[in-house]
């Protein structure tokens, strides 16, 4: 008789509320993304405003996420998810109410996501800092991989729900996110944590900046979050999907969905191989190839006008990803104190955001210059020549070996 053997890592409770905490949050913000993505695209008709998006997105981050590490290492991690979660439902339920009577406009969706964006600055960094109080050193690299699994199973379900959603209308899309999102802050309050130390430190300019102060120091790490900053701040592509979905693929939502879903499914097949197979050798340099695909399946979805062949080009792009974003989980958490993953954990959350968010804002800007098109392949030119850059500038990064292993 045939059955399903659970991986012996999932038989530890808190890591299972942890991941599925994890996917509730991120299946709430992927739907989000396509609803307010395609509304003010609707409303508008103007790529700009997809790259304001990703900038009020940002400047939360930018401002309150290195608060909010020394936080995450003197305080209790789970109620500031918690009271983070509460508040960003409350602004997602204020654009369902907008949608339902008519009143939403540009305006309110950009200040309405600064309100969300900064609630979720203040989840990311304890988040992230959480794992690592679940689990073993020892089986660190396995649950990194699979927690990229979780987080991609989310990246595909998430858009994909939204897309069928928002052909109801966008209020049930934004209730739905509005409710997954309250589901998390309650199940992450029965996460158990097995070991933090806790950071005693007062509040100072130097305890605030010391996750700073620590990546400086480890030009490895350094290297792979600055890699992950500049590769995908100019080979962001998906900022400009409702434009692609709208008027050069002519999709529609649901199409838009799927679009959204595609780097997801290839990240997922990609992390499920690294979680049975993880790296254990030359991970450094398999980084960098990873990248260097990143930007070539983005060159090729640029220049696309077939549906299929965005889809398998979005895929890869998905697949070469979560090369680099296992690398750098690893790397961080493995190679920083307990008391001081939460300001350095900050600092990663502020790299990616800026790489994501402001990403989206260069995308948009540059294709309001230059023309969609052009954007997304100057994006994937540039992130390949990040990437042979990084390779001479940081050589620890490139010979990064048996990282799993390593005793430094």
């Amino acid at each position: 008789m045939f059955s399903l053997k659970v991986p012996p890592i999932l038989h530890n409770r808190s890591l299972v509320i942890l991941l599925a905490a994890r996917v509730s949050t991120s299946i709430a913000f992927q739907m989000l993304t396509i609803a307010v993505g395609w509304q003010i695209y609707s409303i508008t008709q103007k790529p700009i405003y997809l790259g304001l998006i990703g900038l009020v997105q940002f400047l939360p981050m930018f401002l309150f996420t290195l608060i909010v590490g020394y936080a995450a290492d003197r305080y209790d991690r789970k109620l500031i998810i918690c009271f983070s979660q509460i508040v960003e439902s409350i602004g997602i339920f204020l654009l369902a109410y907008e949608s339902h009577i008519g009143s939403i406009t540009e305006e309110g969706i950009l200040v309405t996501i600064f309100f969300i964006s900064t609630a979720n600055a203040f989840q990311s960094p304890p988040m992230q800092s959480l794992l690592p109080n679940v689990v073993s050193k020892e089986v660190f690299p396995e649950v990194a991989a699979l927690s990229a699994s979780t987080s991609q199973l989310a990246f595909i379900i998430g858009p994909a729900i939204g897309g069928i959603l928002y052909a109801l209308s966008p209020q049930v899309v934004y209730s739905a996110a509005g409710i997954l999102t309250l589901v998390t802050s309650v199940i992450i309050l029965f996460v158990s944590i097995i070991e933090k130390s806790q950071n005693s430190q007062q509040v100072t300019t130097n305890s605030i900046f010391g996750g700073i102060t620590y990546i400086r120091s480890k030009p490895a790490i350094l290297g792979a979050i600055s890699l992950d900053l500049f590769a995908v701040l100019f080979g962001g592509a998906t900022a400009l999907l409702p434009v692609y979905a709208s008027d050069i693929l002519k999709i529609g939502p649901l199409g838009l969905g799927i679009l959204r879903s595609a780097p997801a499914i290839g990240a997922l097949i990609t992390s499920a191989f690294l979680a049975k197979q993880p790296l254990k050798k030359n991970e450094g340099l398999k980084m960098f190839i990873a990248v260097m695909l990143f930007g070539v399946f983005t060159i090729i979805f640029a220049v696309s006008t077939s549906f299929l062949l965005s889809l398998v080009s979005l895929v890869l792009l998905g697949a070469s990803d979560v090369i680099s974003v296992v690398v750098r989980l690893t790397l961080i958490q493995l190679k920083t104190p307990d008391n001081m993953r939460g300001r350095v954990n900050a600092v990663n959350s502020m790299f990616i955001g800026t790489s994501n968010q402001l990403g989206e804002f260069e995308s948009g800007l540059t294709a309001s210059l230059f023309g969609v098109v052009p954007a997304v392949l100057l994006g994937g030119i540039g992130s390949i020549v990040i990437a042979v850059l990084w390779m001479k500038l940081f050589p620890e990064l490139l010979h990064a070996n048996k990282l799993g292993r390593s005793t430094d």
